[in-house]
């Protein structure tokens, strides 16, 4: 019986973890506990186990060396930084301002105010990096919007929620960097792979917005016309995109033309054109010279900051002029900037972005010191060789693999946080994968759209928490209206978010079937045909006859005897003195 348990230490041990999960355990102790209790059985039965146990009381020795190298992880360092950029922004008005802005300017057709939440979903996504504050800011703001004008309550709160998952998969994504942590890779190379893919998903989702004000026209209506305050004027924003466009190709000729910064002509020039777009509109409102209409005014004012914020994140990460800890820095230098400029920046928002931030930061670093010992231990009783076969024996080979690991990932989802499952499932599954040659950037987004699931599905859904906590749950009076308005039931929240998790499972199989989306991180293949090298000719050699000229080296067809170049002397007999 002892020799069956130390033969089969791993597969109890894990399957102790999740047991301990299950039963409501914070994950962090659950890890610690687990992995110090197994390292006891562990020592004790190792003489059992015919060798497959390697633990001794020494190696006790090591959790000091393994908890600082956790705590001197700079790449973990931009998680407070995303963090409290996105809570800042929040506090600022920025989505609150984003909503009313683009739901006017969408608003004449039919959901337009869905298309609205799930485009400021992805601008906040883009921004923030932060489920909760997306989720609760849409929430507080475009519910009793959408539920005054006659939305009905599952279309409304599953865009809501799903929209709000979207800081889940695009960059900053907070999960990504946990990914490309866990898995060795670069955060940068990350957030480049899943740009793409953060894109697709936002655009099925606005693809099944249109499908149900197609199919149910009364279940998303336009905004009345008296609620449309900003008026109409979609032709003079265009007429601004056209001069922002004519800007940026001048401004391009210009910069080519002049020969400097030439590799960042098309930046620069960019930079130029939206700058001066937003100047003028801003000229234009407060002087009233009224050369472009109010939303149009309205529009350029409320975008452009916010995607100058993700430009100065995400562009300076992609161009390599910064890593994602300064990039994250950066964020929330600016974050703080912007909430200035609003005149919103106090010191309650500042305390309040603090202490959630020292919250999310402390726990996910005990998860990670957690995961330590546990690792600690697993190791020890070969528990990396136990999963690894596991894994890699399983039938379809590549494909086989990631679709057992997306179900698995996808029912782990139902009960625990991505956090606990990056840092307690990736990195058992990370050797697997490398070793069936799958790409480790390409494996870490499948994970990424798969863990996003986790904030949807029912019964554990943290994004549908969060809109529950906001949501009305008792009737209330609607301020514009006048009218009495019924609460949303949980029901409704749940029964609205499965659509979207449909589309997100059709995601990751879009995903896996087309890496494509993924592998352009690499850049453009290079072809070495078109390789050339040429080695610079030193002085002395001549070519390979210019060997003659080196000190103890004869030339060419010369005698190889006696001390020909005078500088090296001639080698001794074997065998002799």
């Amino acid at each position: 019986m002892l020799e069956l348990i130390a033969q089969n230490m791993a597969p109890i041990m894990f399957v102790s973890l999740i047991v301990f999960l299950l039963l409501g355990y914070p994950a962090a102790f659950a890890l610690a506990a687990n992995g110090l209790l197994f390292f006891v059985i562990g020592v004790e039965l190792s003489g059992y186990s015919g060798g497959s146990i390697n633990l001794d009381w020494p190696l006790l020795n090591a959790l000091p060396q393994r908890f600082y190298g956790v705590l001197s992880n700079e790449t973990l360092l931009a998680i407070p930084f995303f963090t409290f950029m996105g809570i800042v922004l929040e506090k600022s008005g920025m989505a609150e301002d984003l909503l009313d802005t683009i739901g006017q300017l969408f608003g004449p057709v039919r959901g337009g105010l869905a298309y609205a939440v799930i485009i400021v979903g992805a601008l906040l996504a883009a921004t923030t990096g932060v489920v909760a504050a997306s989720v609760i800011a849409m929430g507080l703001i475009s519910l009793p919007i959408m539920l005054r004008y006659g939305y009905d309550r599952k279309v409304a709160t599953g865009v809501i929620a799903a929209s709000g998952t979207l800081a889940q998969i695009i960059p900053p994504s907070l999960v990504l960097i946990v990914l490309a942590d866990q898995l060795g890779r670069s955060v940068g190379d990350m957030y480049r792979g899943a740009m793409i893919p953060g894109m697709v998903l936002t655009g099925m989702y606005l693809s099944y917005v249109l499908v149900m004000s197609i199919i149910k026209p009364n279940s998303m209506p336009a905004l009345p016309k008296e609620a449309r305050t900003l008026g109409s004027g979609v032709m003079s924003l265009l007429v601004a995109l056209v001069f922002t466009g004519v800007v940026f190709y001048f401004a391009m000729g210009y910069f080519e033309k002049s020969g400097s910064s030439v590799n960042n002509s098309e930046i620069l020039a960019a930079a130029v054109a939206v700058i001066l777009v937003y100047v003028v509109a801003v000229l234009d409102k407060f002087l009233k010279i009224n050369l472009m209409s109010r939303l149009a005014q309205q529009v350029i004012i409320v975008l452009i900051p916010p995607l100058a914020l993700i430009f100065l994140v995400l562009g300076t990460i992609f161009l390599g002029v910064a890593t994602p800890t300064e990039g994250g820095a950066m964020g929330a230098v600016g974050a703080l900037v912007l909430s200035a400029i609003k005149g919103r920046l106090s010191y309650p928002v500042v305390r309040d972005a603090l202490a959630a931030t020292t919250r999310l930061s402390a726990f996910v670093l005990f998860i990670l010191l957690g995961a330590r010992v546990f690792s600690l231990t697993f190791y020890g009783v070969n528990g990396q060789i136990w999963v690894e076969h596991l894994l890699t024996s399983l039938p379809g080979g590549q494909l086989g693999f990631l679709i057992v690991v997306s179900l698995l990932v996808f029912f782990l989802a139902f009960f625990l946080d991505f956090f606990e499952l990056a840092f307690i499932i990736v990195p058992l599954l990370a050797p697997a994968a490398e070793k069936l040659g799958i790409d480790l950037i390409w494996f870490g987004v499948i994970l990424g759209v798969n863990m996003q699931t986790s904030f949807m599905h029912p019964p554990f859904g943290f994004a549908l928490f969060y809109l529950r906590s906001v949501a009305a749950k008792v009737p209330y009076i609607d301020k514009v209206t006048g009218f009495k308005m019924e609460p949303v039931k949980t029901s409704q929240i749940y029964w609205g978010a499965i659509p979207f998790v449909f589309i997100q499972i059709a995601m990751i199989a879009i995903v896996i079937a087309f890496p494509g989306m993924v592998m352009h991180y690499k850049g453009k293949p290079i072809d070495p045909s078109t390789i050339n090298m040429t080695l610079p000719e030193m002085p002395g050699l001549g070519g390979l006859g210019g060997l003659g000229g080196l000190p103890g080296l004869p030339a060419p067809g010369s005698s190889s005897g006696g001390n020909a170049g005078g500088g090296l002397p001639p080698l001794p007999a074997p065998g002799s003195n």
